[in-house]
């Protein structure tokens, strides 16, 4: 008797219609899925910045004009544009303080000329505001730029002083309100800027939750705080960080415990000093 033939190779790897796809074209399908879920979480991040408004500002010794700087994150959904205004002065010294760090990197990025006359004339205002919006985004494609601190001081150092200024006044309702727009720039910037950017703000803002009776704002501003306070070993901040989060946490009925051996050993080391957190951010920024 003759035995049944095998099927040849294209009978094996046939499937009818009806049936499982193959390991093999299922693979290929999760993985082309997956590559395009990738693409779509992984498009590149920069900043953009625009200056879509001006006033002029006088007073009785002076008269300028400032510029609102609008910054931007592109490639991501951006849900806060948040926006500053700054002089021509500011600037001029931005420039200047860029250019004795990366003078041969910035040699072909061009600061907008003063007008010598006609500073207030309608015309001069909008070409000089969409000159220093090129200018900054000349700027921001230079590495070195991204990368200093000079140009996260020009985004927030201004909101920075004031907002410490209405904290060492006891008005911390709007200290936060500031407070919150230098942390959105902040946030921004991180990407190039040092990790620990954020915590100062993030604990002036826990300084002012907690004088502001809400705890679990002030307990949630300094958890933020902490991790970058302690990888890169900001001890000043670590400890009187960890003393605001032991206290507040005990108050809401929290574990404390692990935040309270870890303050202790951090105390043992005498490598901290007893200052409070609010001690330490009234400080800041005078």
């Amino acid at each position: 008797m003759l035995g049944m033939a095998e099927p040849d190779q294209t009978e094996k790897n046939h499937k009818s219609p009806d049936g499982p796809p193959s390991c093999s074209s299922r693979t290929t399908k999760e993985l082309q899925q997956n590559l395009k879920a990738v693409k779509k979480n992984d498009q590149p991040v920069k900043l953009l910045f625009e200056i879509p408004s001006t006033r002029i500002i006088e007073d009785v010794l002076s008269k300028y004009v400032v510029y609102e700087v609008v910054v931007m994150r592109s490639g991501s959904f951006d849900s806060r544009r948040v926006s500053v205004e700054r002089r021509y002065s500011d600037f001029l010294r931005l420039h200047r303080d860029l250019l004795e760090d990366f003078q041969e990197e910035l040699e072909d990025v061009v600061l907008p000329r003063k007008l010598l006359s006609g500073n207030f004339c309608p015309d001069a205002i909008g070409g000089r505001r969409l000159a220093l919006q090129d200018y900054l985004a000349d700027l921001y494609a230079a590495r070195c730029v991204r990368r200093s601190p000079h140009f996260h001081r020009f985004l927030t150092l201004p909101e920075q002083r004031r907002a410490h200024g209405l904290l060492r006044a006891g008005c911390f309702i709007l200290a936060v309100q500031q407070l919150q727009d230098v942390l959105e720039i902040e946030e921004k910037l991180l990407p190039w800027q040092n990790p620990t950017l954020t915590v100062p703000t993030l604990s002036a803002l826990a300084v002012c939750y907690r004088d502001l009776k809400e705890p679990e704002k002030a307990f949630a501003a300094a958890q933020r705080a902490l991790p970058p306070a302690r990888r890169y070993a900001l001890n000043r901040y670590r400890a009187s960080l960890l003393e605001l989060l032991v206290d507040v946490g005990y108050r809401l009925g929290g574990p404390v415990a692990q935040l309270q051996e870890e303050l202790t050993l951090l105390r043992e080391s005498g490598e901290v000093n007893s200052h409070s957190l609010k001690e330490l951010v009234v400080h800041e920024f005078t």
